[in-house]
């Protein structure tokens, strides 16, 4: 059966190469077609990933760099994980591509240099208290070693002679956002800034619940978001933050890529990936002129208690789903 690559605007191909695939000649044709194909769309849009289930599947001798299941170790649940989480990444490095193309098309000969470019992760942390850093600081390591994302950690990562606020600030814009939550953490003007900077900015984000006592007034902006907790101890779910933070990277870029066809057309329309909150609506886009602003969000609907206090506090702003805002723009 072949695949179609044109038939969608990106498209990935998954092979899981072992012994008996490697042995049947037909099978082997048929991947290297695979690969050939891939290459011939072109632009980064298709591509072909091997994964190598044993030794002998490495005697496919792809072009393609191979996943090496065969040499992970741990349980074969943990390497179901890890192969999720690598799949995860690279999946959201494509649509981060597509929508690069999608912005500016004749942007194609730059193309492999951005691709190659880390998905950068901001790590929230408060140094007040005895967690933060130690925990923000073995998530970073478990990225560097476990996964090719890059991160930003603090003030070590800021190059000499430039300001503390806007190199902060631009990197809370341009990364995906993990708010280690520790007993200090809404005590620190900085982390309350990055919250609520991230929000505004409407980039993915999670937070890491470590709290060890309490936390004596919670930032209201830290909802929404998935929520994992971690035991500030033992720090032993760093892999789960990882997969959820990937799950939330690549459904925001699959969103941003849905939504970019309309972004110029439809100027007044904040598309936001995750349910609206109210603090939405200090980030509507000023076009007065225009026309109304509204807010789109993807499936489900809100709950009737949600939308009933959107209506009484902006009654001149829909709020809509996706299918809802295409259905009345038709």
């Amino acid at each position: 059966m072949g695949i179609d690559w044109d038939e969608a605007e990106t498209t990935a191909a998954i092979v899981l190469a072992d012994s008996a695939l490697a042995d049947d000649s037909a099978w082997s044709d048929y991947v290297h077609e695979l690969s050939r194909n891939a290459q011939t769309r072109g632009r980064l849009l298709a591509r072909l990933f091997p994964v190598t289930m044993d030794s002998r599947g490495h005697e496919l001798q792809l072009e393609e760099q191979a996943l090496r299941w065969d040499r992970w170790e741990g349980s074969n649940e943990e390497k179901r994980q890890r192969l999720v989480h690598e799949l995860t990444y690279e999946f959201s490095r494509m649509l981060r591509h597509r929508l690069a193309l999608l912005r500016q098309p004749e942007a194609e000969d730059a193309s492999l240099s951005e691709y190659l470019e880390k998905i950068q992760v901001f790590l929230s942390h408060a140094k007040r208290d005895d967690d933060g850093e130690p925990i923000a600081r073995n998530i970073r390591n478990w990225l560097h070693e476990n996964i090719a994302l890059s991160s930003f950690f603090d003030v070590f990562d800021i190059p000499a002679g430039l300001s503390f606020r806007e190199i902060l600030l631009h990197e809370v814009e341009t990364s995906a956002v993990v708010a280690v939550h520790t007993d200090a953490y809404s005590s620190s003007e900085w982390c309350r800034r990055e919250i609520i900077e991230a929000k505004r900015r409407h980039v993915p984000m999670i937070v890491v619940d470590c709290l060890r006592d309490l936390d004596q007034g919670s930032i209201p902006y830290m909802g929404n978001v998935p929520i994992v907790r971690m035991n500030p101890d033992r720090q032993d779910r760093i892999d789960t933050v990882t997969g959820c933070l990937l799950d939330e990277i690549f459904r925001t870029y699959l969103w941003r890529c849905r939504i970019e066809p309309f972004r110029k057309t439809h100027p007044n329309v904040l598309f936001t990936a995750r349910p609206p909150e109210l603090l939405s609506l200090a980030t509507l886009p000023v076009h007065q002129s225009e026309g109304t602003s509204e807010i789109v969000y993807p499936e489900p609907l809100l709950g009737a208690d949600e939308a009933r206090l959107f209506s009484e506090i902006a009654p001149h702003v829909p709020v809509l789903t996706l299918t809802e805002w295409i259905e009345e723009n038709q």
